[in-house]
């Protein structure tokens, strides 16, 4: 008999982030196996009519904590939410930080089977007592994941039985024979989608420009997603003589996306550690590149490493090594077609009807 699971998230679609993304597609790949599957998830949207209509198309239940001022209630009120939720599933999954602490107060109070989820910054707190916090925690569950091996040697000093299950996509979601191409300036064209932050890396693409520009003249950068650090970012590419190379097209529309990365000639994620402790944990952005056909270029150092097959479908690359980047540049663009057919084949290793098997075998 399939059993109920209950997933406490500290983010979900519509909105954007990489937890939601995740909890959303575990959800939605448990209740096409069969699990009778519910979410508590915070609302995002302060109008909240984006999320009511995205919800009400789900396969499963999803309960929102409400919007409230100071935000305090609202952990207050997930909390209480959390310990109804406990009474009535047998598997309890928390991913994201307060949901953490969240199950592991709550299972003080209630035994059932739960589950940790780790992404990445969760569990690299700079602030000691944050860490222990999250530490203890981590303690109390019976089954801890991590997204990638980087994750999990976040928490080595904890000697927990930690698992690795990679990120995972939906390849049928990103069937590059259904779309038509968007011109994008440049010979090659390079992309970066994701909040322009120090995490993802677009300065320390900036940054290399002028030497590669030497032997590509033509290069150019594209970088999509919510420029929250744009302006500070242009600014560093107007001093470095850089910013007719650069080009900050914020937030798109999904099909939009998919149509620039069919132009794009190499996927590129340069990741950084900021101050703060806030890392990649994975990086699925590559992974829904490399199905478009778009090898990467990506970081060493983080969970980036889990993300790309090194030599297959693309090259893991020192950020700050400008003689590294152009010499493994130059060989996804020389076999292009080689690397487009690898890329692709690694990406549907990592699809959703893979990846939740390994997911299932924790939750018989």
């Amino acid at each position: 008999m399939k059993k109920n699971i209950l997933i406490i998230t500290s983010e979900f679609p519509p909105q954007p982030g990489g937890i939601g993304n995740h909890a959303y597609y575990l959800a939605m790949y448990l209740a096409k196996n069969g699990y009778a599957v519910s979410v508590i998830a915070d609302q995002r949207d302060l109008e909240n009519e984006a999320e009511i209509a995205f919800d009400s198309a789900l396969p499963f239940a999803i309960n929102r904590v409400a919007l409230k001022s100071p935000r305090g209630f609202m952990y207050v009120h997930r909390v209480f939410k959390t310990l109804k939720g406990f009474r009535q599933a047998d598997h309890i999954i928390a991913t994201g930080k307060f949901s953490l602490w969240n199950v592991a107060f709550c299972s003080l109070f209630y035994k059932r089977h739960t589950m940790a989820v780790t992404h990445g910054t969760e569990v690299n707190f700079k602030s000691a007592g944050l860490k222990r916090a999250i530490n203890m925690s981590l303690k109390r569950f019976d089954t801890v994941i991590a997204v990638s091996k980087y994750t999990k040697h976040l928490v080595a000093n904890l000697n927990l039985d930690v698992k690795v299950i990679p990120n995972g996509i939906d390849v049928s979601e990103w069937q590059p024979d259904k779309l038509s191409k968007i011109n994008l300036e440049g010979d090659p064209v390079l992309t970066t989608v994701g909040r322009v932050s120090t995490r993802k890396g677009q300065l320390q693409m900036i940054q290399l420009l002028p030497e590669l520009i030497k032997n590509h003249p033509k290069i150019q950068y594209h970088c999509i997603g919510i420029p929250t650090e744009a302006p500070a970012f242009l600014e560093q590419a107007k001093q470095l003589g850089v910013e007719k190379h650069v080009i900050f097209h914020g937030a798109v529309s999904e099909a939009d996306l998919k149509s620039m990365l069919l132009a794009t000639d190499v996927f590129v994620m340069l990741s950084t550690e900021s101050t703060s402790g806030d890392v990649e944990g994975f990086g699925i952005a590559i992974l829904e590149a490399n199905a478009m056909g778009v090898p990467a270029l990506g970081s060493k150092g983080c969970g980036i490493e889990d993300a790309i097959n090194h030599g297959i479908s693309g090259f893991l690359v020192d950020a700050k090594d400008v003689v590294d980047f152009e010499a493994k540049l130059s060989m996804l663009l020389e076999a292009p077609k080689t690397y487009k057919e690898q890329a692709k084949a690694w990406a549907q290793q990592h699809d959703w009807n893979q990846i939740i098997k390994q997911y299932i075998k924790y939750l018989s």
